[in-house]
C-alpha cells in the first residue's frame, strides 16, 4: 500500500452470492481487473455490466461516485485485482470504461491497459502511471524500459516470473526503483500486471 501514485492493490476473493454494496469513492483512479469469474459492477453514473476474464474496467472517482460490486454466480467465485491510483489532481469529473482484452490480448506481450494519454488502445486515467497487463507462457521473455526517474510495480497473479533474477509467485509484488531494464522470464505460464510509475 503506497508505493509512488499507486495506492492499493487488493487481491480479493468473492464469495457466490456476495459482494459490496453501493459505497463512494471520490478522487481516486480506480481499476479492475478480473481473473476468474464474472463481477456484477452498478454505479451512480448509470453504468451497469458483469466483468468477466480480459474484461478491464477503470473508472475515476473524481469529485464523486457511489458504486457497487457484486459476484455474479451463486455458484463460482470471483477472483479479482482491484487497483487504486491517486490522481493527477483533485476535482476530475467522474468517468468510466472498459476494455475487452479478449482470450489473447496480453499473451506473450506486455499489453497497455491504461494510461493518461490512452495510447495504443488503453483506458484512460488521470495519473502519470501506465500499466501493463501480459500472460507469458513458460520461457518467454517480457523486456520493459524504464526513463531515467521512472519506478516500476510488478504484481503476479498466477504462475511464476523471474524479475531481473528475483523469483516471484502468485500474489508476489515487486518494487523497483533505480533500474533501467526489466526482465520478465516466466518460469511457467504467467499473468502478471506492471506499473510504470513517475
Amino acid at each position: 500500500m503506497g508505493f509512488r501514485a499507486l495506492r492499493v492493490i487488493n487481491e480479493d476473493f468473492i464469495a457466490p452470492g456476495a459482494g459490496f454494496g453501493k459505497h463512494p469513492h471520490r478522487d481516486m483512479e480506480i481499476l479492475t481487473y478480473v481473473l476468474e469469474g464474472g463481477l456484477a459492477h452498478s454505479d451512480s453514473v448509470g453504468h451497469t455490466s458483469v466483468l468477466r476474464p480480459g474484461h478491464i474496467q477503470r473508472m475515476s472517482a473524481g469529485t464523486g461516485v457511489q458504486h457497487a460490486e457484486h459476484n455474479a454466480s451463486e455458484t463460482a467465485s470471483v477472483h479479482l485485482l482491484l487497483v487504486w491510483l491517486e490522481p493527477d489532481a483533485a476535482g476530475h469529473p467522474p468517468s468510466y470504461e472498459e476494455l475487452d482484452l479478449g482470450p489473447d490480448g496480453a499473451r506473450d506481450r506486455l499489453r497497455q491497459i491504461a494510461a493518461p494519454d490512452g495510447a495504443d488502445g488503453a483506458t484512460t486515467w488521470h495519473a502519470d502511471a501506465r500499466l501493463f497487463a501480459a500472460r507469458p507462457t513458460a520461457d518467454t521473455e517480457l523486456d520493459h524500459e524504464l526513463a531515467p526517474g521512472r519506478h516500476a510495480w510488478v504484481q503476479v497473479a498466477r504462475g511464476r516470473i523471474a524479475l531481473n533474477g528475483t523469483l516471484l509467485g502468485p500474489g508476489d509484488g515487486a518494487a523497483v526503483s533505480d533500474e533501467s531494464h526489466l526482465a520478465c522470464v516466466a518460469a511457467e505460464d504467467a499473468e502478471f500486471l506492471l506499473f510504470d510509475l513517475a
